[in-house]
């Protein structure tokens, strides 16, 4: 569903789909934008980057993916996601568990002040 509530500090996201076991998400990052660093105990993310360049950091290690390619975030995997270009940075992200609530994020820094 796309809707102005689903704007955040860094950029957006817009939900592409969801079921019992699956949410589908499109997620735009700012330039200079990026995520929160954090983990969830319910569900795994796999993503496709679509435009820009994706710098993850994923269990403290450094990956630079760019359109086309992917990055498989485990269960209880530390990860984060920034856009150091200038151009918004774009990818799919599926979630893959029994729960995607807000509240099984846990973060462990954040630029925003949610941590």
């Amino acid at each position: 569903m796309i809707t102005d509530e689903n704007i955040r500090p860094w950029g957006r996201y817009d939900i592409l789909d969801e079921g019992p076991t699956f949410k589908a998400k499109r997620i735009t990052v700012n330039p200079s934008g990026r995520l929160s660093y954090q983990r969830h105990k319910r569900r795994a993310e796999h993503w496709i980057v679509v435009e820009g360049e994706a710098t993850v950091t994923l269990d403290d290690e450094i990956l630079v993916r760019v359109a086309g390619e992917t990055v498989e975030i485990p269960v209880l995997a530390k990860h984060r996601v920034e856009n150091r270009g200038t151009a918004p940075l774009v990818f799919v992200e599926v979630q893959v568990g029994d729960y995607f609530g807000e509240d099984d994020i846990e973060r462990f820094s954040d630029d925003y002040g949610r941590a």
